[in-house]
C-alpha cells in the first residue's frame, strides 16, 4: 500500500459520516466525529463554493484537521530516536514542515471525496490514550480496517497516529526518515522536505 493511498484513506476518514450517534462527552470516537461534521459542514456550504472562495474553502477544511492532529506528537514518532538530539528550533521547523506536508495531501484529496462511509466499530481508553477502530467501505466494495490512535491533551483527543491494514502511517515515515539519518544529516532531511512541500 503506498503512502498516497494512505494518506488518501485518512481523508476519506474525516470526511465521511458516521453510522453512530454522537457520543456525549469528549471520548476518542466523539473527537473524531466532532472534525468529520466540521470539515462536513465546510464542503457543503454554499458561501464556500464558487471559485472565488476556494481559498478559504481550503483555510477552514486546514483548521479542522488542525486541530484534531498532534503535529508535534506525529512528528516526535516519526523521528524516532533522533528527535531528542535535535535542539528545539530544529524540532520546530520539523514539526512545521511535516505538518504542512501532511496538510498538502489532504487538500489535494478533498476534491475526489465520493461519499465511502466508514463505521466506527471499537473504541479504547488506556489512561491518557485511546484508539478507535473502524472500517471503511471503499466505491469497489472493499472492506478496510483501520485504527486511529489518540492521545489526551487537555479535555480532548488528538491524533498521532493512523494504522491501516495494520500500516503504521507514523512507522512508515520513521523508517524513510531514519534512513537518510543514516546515510545523511537533519538538514539534508529538512531541505527534502521542505521542497517535498513546495512541490504539492
Amino acid at each position: 500500500m503506498t503512502k498516497r493511498y494512505l494518506l488518501g484513506i485518512m481523508l476519506v476518514l474525516l470526511l465521511t459520516v458516521c453510522l453512530h450517534e454522537p457520543i456525549m462527552g469528549a471520548t476518542p470516537e466523539s473527537s473524531v466525529q466532532e472534525t468529520t461534521k466540521k470539515i462536513m459542514d465546510i464542503l457543503a456550504d454554499p458561501a464556500l463554493m464558487p471559485p472565488e472562495m476556494a481559498g478559504e474553502r481550503k483555510k477552514r477544511i486546514r483548521e479542522a484537521v488542525n486541530e484534531r492532529f498532534d503535529w508535534q506528537e506525529m512528528s516526535r514518532r516519526a523521528l524516532g530516536r533522533h528527535w531528542r538530539k535535535r535542539t528545539k528550533q530544529e524540532k520546530e521547523a520539523f514539526t512545521a514542515a511535516f505538518a504542512k506536508l501532511l496538510e498538502g495531501a489532504y487538500m489535494r484529496k478533498v476534491a475526489n471525496y465520493s461519499g465511502e462511509k466508514v463505521h466506527y466499530e471499537d473504541e479504547r481508553v488506556d489512561g491518557d490514550y485511546g484508539s478507535v477502530t473502524a472500517k471503511i467501505m471503499t466505491s469497489n466494495n472493499e472492506e478496510i480496517s483501520v485504527v486511529y490512535r489518540v492521545k489526551k491533551k487537555t479535555d480532548d483527543w488528538l491524533v498521532y497516529d493512523i494504522s491501516i491494514e495494520g500500516v503504521s502511517l507514523v512507522n512508515n515515515y520513521r523508517t524513510q526518515f531514519n534512513n537518510i539519518l543514516r546515510r545523511s544529516s537533519f538538514s539534508d532531511l529538512m531541505k527534502r522536505l521542505d521542497e517535498k512541500v513546495a512541490r504539492k
